[in-house]
C-alpha cells in the first residue's frame, strides 16, 4: 500500500498554505507522492507531512520539491498569490499548437473556473464562474437577474485556460453553444448532487446556467525542452 493511500485525504483535516499547494501542484501532474519524493531526494513520509501540516521545510528542500513539481518557490509558498498571473518571461523558441476537440474536452476535465462571455445590455462582457462538466454539459450556478445569468436564452461562450509560469507554456480551451436555465427538476438536481463545489462567492445562487458545446477549439503553448503536461499532449497541428 502505498502512503497515498494508507494516507488518503481526511475529510477536515489540516492543511498549510504551502501543504495545499503542493498537494495540488502534485495532482495536475498525475504524481503520487513517492514520484515526487524520488525526484526531491525526500521520503515519502516528510512529504505527507508537508502536505498535511504545517511545516517548515529549509530552502534546500523547497528548491528540490519546486524541481521536482516543475514550480518554483515562489508558487509553492503562496509568494504570486496576489499577483496576475502572466508575468513570467516568455520561453526560449515557442511552439503553439491546435488542440482538437477530444483534447479539448480532456482539458476542460470536469469542473474548475473559467470566465462566461454573454451580451449585457447590448455590450459584451466577460464574468468568471466555477462550472462543472457533467454529462457533456457544462453547467454553472448564479443568481437569477445577474450578469452571467444573461447567458440564458442566447449562444454563449466559456473559456478555460492554465498557465505553468515556471516555464512559460500554457493553454487555453473555448467552448462555445447554446445556453438556457436549467429548469426540470431532475435535471437540477442531478447537477446539484454531482458538482464539485458551491460557488465561491457564497451562497443565494440558486439558478443553474447549462452551455451544450457545438464548437470546442484551443491552443497549446510548448516551449521545447520543457516537461508536457501529462492531459491533453500537444496537439498535432501547429496554431497560428
Amino acid at each position: 500500500m502505498t502512503t497515498d493511500q494508507a494516507s488518503g485525504a481526511e475529510p477536515g483535516r489540516p492543511h498549510s498554505d504551502l501543504g495545499r499547494r503542493v498537494a495540488l501542484r502534485r495532482q495536475q501532474l498525475g504524481l503520487t507522492r513517492e514520484d515526487v519524493a524520488a525526484r526531491a531526494a525526500a521520503s515519502p513520509g516528510y512529504l505527507q507531512y508537508i502536505e498535511e501540516h504545517a511545516a517548515e521545510p529549509s530552502i534546500g528542500c523547497l528548491l528540490r520539491l519546486a524541481g521536482a513539481l516543475d514550480t518554483t518557490v515562489a508558487e509553492l509558498t503562496g509568494g504570486t498569490a496576489d499577483l496576475p498571473a502572466g508575468l513570467g518571461k516568455a520561453g526560449a523558441h515557442p511552439e503553439v499548437f491546435a488542440l482538437g476537440p477530444a483534447e479539448c474536452r480532456e482539458l476542460l476535465s470536469t469542473h474548475g473556473v473559467g470566465r462566461v462571455g454573454v451580451i449585457l445590455d447590448g455590450a459584451p462582457a466577460i464574468f468568471p464562474v466555477n462550472y462543472s462538466v457533467i454529462d457533456d454539459v457544462i453547467a454553472y450556478r448564479t443568481q437569477a437577474g445577474s450578469g452571467p445569468a444573461a447567458a440564458a436564452g442566447h449562444e454563449a461562450t466559456l473559456e478555460v485556460d492554465h498557465l505553468d509560469e515556471a516555464f512559460s507554456q500554457g493553454w487555453s480551451v473555448l467552448a462555445a453553444g447554446p445556453a438556457e436555465v436549467v429548469t426540470g427538476f431532475y435535471e437540477s438536481r442531478k447537477f446539484e448532487e454531482h458538482a464539485y463545489s458551491a460557488p465561491w462567492v457564497g451562497t443565494g445562487r440558486y439558478e443553474w446556467i447549462a452551455i451544450r458545446p457545438t464548437h470546442l477549439s484551443g491552443r497549446r503553448i510548448h516551449v521545447p525542452g520543457a516537461p508536457v503536461p501529462p492531459a491533453g499532449g500537444t496537439g498535432r497541428e501547429p496554431g497560428a
